[in-house]
């Protein structure tokens, strides 16, 4: 018997067949649902690899082995007269078949039904995309990304210290009106992983990377840095300091110049320079500030707080640190175990000092334009701190981005559009980035916009921590598509948001047992919630008793929610400007106020 006939009657090459269509499937199959997972590419490589790897065991038990009715036996062992390898076969052949007909079934659905799916989202994430670009373009290659530096001390709890080296860099560089830097949030997203500059270039969508390392021992410190064209993966600098922790703000300030001049940046103003501070305080303050990103229990936010207040032991002035202080108090108080209310005093209480110490700083009118819009309601007070916070920290991506919902709250949408756009531009990995310009243009009614800007927030790396579906429900809802929005609420699990499909579906039984529970659920404590509802129907007595009791409750949350486009059916009735006018934000009353909305790079929009 040949070689060819014996792989035949062994069943070989049909073990073979089926192997390769069964693996086939599973990796067109695993390619599609992985992403849903937030499973990367590697995963599936690694599916490949072990199916590739498992392919020749598979022929390899085909020829030495037959499968009997007694079980597996070796080949040799099987009396060929009783051998059951032909029914065996017919076996494969149907299995074959049918893996076949499910390959086939599987391309028609993806090619007919899934494909065209994605082809919609890419459409409208572009189109979000393509609002941004003109801004990103009008850099040129003025942009850069600062990743974040590598820890090359012994200690591997040093790494608070280059986190915070490549930080403070990255904050003078920002400075610089005439430079696009990507933020902190998408630029540290890279942190610890294996990256490829180009593939960030393109990403970030950024001209220059600017990378390095720092050791530090005891008082002394190497800190090298290297400045690369993204595009093309080339150096055009790098340089290498050995300072002591005295100098550390002398090299920031040289590499901040060195960038400059690699660059071609003509400044309108005189280069940034970072400010000088007790440099032990400074390294206190890093590594306090590196524990508060990270943690917010007990245990740690004390250490935070004793770290801070050794920093203001060495240096009573240090504003940043005097702004965490701030942070710890609203937070608690850590070991102090302060309540609401004495937190937030002695938090005014540090905020006050910081004012005193340097009006110009900022730090202090960003904290007092939150508290006046949050806490106080005194939306006067907040848009004269807010205004100021953004004059003096023009290029501040944190403060613009916190600044969108207290701009929308003072009715200037187009500048908040505006204002969320530049965000993403310079922050287009940040989640919350693309979660306040979908709600800025939600409100500014620019419903395929912010549909776009949703779906491109779901694909990022930490989407669960903000509704986006429950949003994405909201606009699909006023675009008309009850069905799509129903699947968005469901994924979202919004009582209210499933109340509103069924009704828009006609599904009377169903609105009203899901209306029910959501009034049974959350009417006690959210009535805002059931006001959308009432409002959404028509039901404007309804739901200004919902909202009444909401403004008792919940001032705050009506503050930002009395915009939605759900309330538009309330806006005839006289009870409306009445309610306004008890939350402070009647047109008579936001038009007394003197706000101005300075954008980055001299763009300035006034509201008539």
């Amino acid at each position: 018997m040949s070689f060819i006939e014996e792989l035949k009657r062994r069943n070989v090459l049909r073990v073979g067949l089926a192997y390769l269509a069964v693996s086939w499937l599973l990796i067109q199959v695993a390619d599609t649902i992985f992403p849903a997972y937030g499973l990367s590419a590697s995963a599936l490589t690694i599916l490949i690899t072990i199916l590739g790897i498992g392919f020749i065991p598979a022929v390899v038990l085909a020829w030495a082995f037959e499968l009997t009715p007694e079980g597996l036996k070796k080949d040799s062992d099987v009396d060929r007269s009783a051998s059951i390898a032909p029914a065996t076969g017919k076996k494969l052949d149907r299995a074959i078949i049918v893996v076949l007909v499910l390959a086939l079934g599987y391309f028609a659905v993806d090619k007919f039904i899934l494909d065209p799916a994605r082809d919609i989202e890419l459409v409208e994430v572009a189109t979000e995309t393509g609002r941004t670009q003109a801004l990103v373009d009008s850099y040129g290659e003025k942009s850069i990304a600062v990743l974040p530096f590598v820890n090359m001390s012994s200690d591997p709890e040093q790494a608070y210290f280059s986190d915070g080296i490549s930080e403070e860099l990255l904050n003078l560089l920002a400075k610089i009106r005439e430079l696009r830097v990507i933020s902190r949030s998408s630029a540290f997203s890279y942190k610890g992983k294996d990256i490829d500059i180009p593939t960030v270039a393109k990403e970030l969508n950024v001209a220059h990377v600017l990378e390095g390392s720092v050791r530090k021992s005891g008082n002394k410190i190497r800190i090298t840095v290297q400045l690369i064209d993204a595009r093309t993966d080339t150096h055009l600098w790098s340089e290498t300091y050995d300072r002591t922790l005295d100098d550390v703000f002398i090299i920031q300030d040289e590499i901040a110049a060195e960038v400059v001049a690699r660059l071609k940046i003509e400044l309108l103003g005189s280069a940034p320079i970072a400010k000088k501070v007790n440099p032990q305080a400074f390294a206190f303050y890093l590594k306090a500030r590196r524990i508060l990103d990270d943690h917010d229990d007990d245990a740690h936010i004390i250490e935070a707080e004793s770290l801070i207040e050794q920093a203001l032991e060495l240096d009573p002035d240090y504003i940043p640190a005097l702004s965490e202080l701030a942070r710890v108090y609203m937070w608690g108080g850590g070991a102090k175990q302060l309540t609401e209310e004495e937190g937030l005093q002695l938090a005014r209480d540090v905020v006050a000092r910081i004012e005193a110490i340097d009006p110009d700083d900022g730090h202090s009118d960003a904290w007092l334009a939150w508290w006046a819009f949050y806490t106080d309601y005194d939306f006067v007070a907040g848009a004269r701190h807010l205004q100021r916070a953004l004059m003096l920290n023009p290029t501040d991506v944190e403060y613009l981005r916190d600044s969108v919902p207290m701009v929308m709250t003072l009715g200037y949408l187009d500048e908040a559009v505006a204002m969320a756009e530049y965000v993403v531009a310079n922050d287009p990995l940040c989640t919350r980035c693309q979660y306040y310009l979908a709600r800025a243009y939600r409100l500014a009614g620019l419903l395929d916009e912010a549909e776009a800007a949703i779906r491109a927030a779901l694909i990022l790396v930490d989407p669960g921590r903000y509704p986006l579906n429950r949003d994405l429900g909201r606009v699909l809802a006023l675009k008309g598509d009850p069905q799509a929005a129903l699947e968005a609420f469901q994924k979202a699990e919004s009582r209210q948001g499933i109340a509103v499909a069924l009704h828009d579906l006609g599904r009377q039984a169903e609105f009203e047992a899901a209306f029910s529970e959501l009034r049974e659920k959350e009417g006690s404590d959210f009535p805002g919630e059931v006001a959308y509802v009432y409002a959404w129907i028509g039901d404007a007595d309804a739901a200004f008793e919902q909202l009444d009791r909401e403004l008792l409750l919940n001032r705050t949350s009506l503050s930002r929610s009395v915009r939605y486009p759900a309330f538009s059916s309330l806006h005839g009735d006289p009870r409306w400007p009445a309610l306004l006018h008890d939350l402070g934000m009647s047109p008579e009353q936001l038009a007394a106020i003197d706000f101005k909305v300075t954008l980055p790079r001299g763009v300035t929009r006034e509201k008539q």
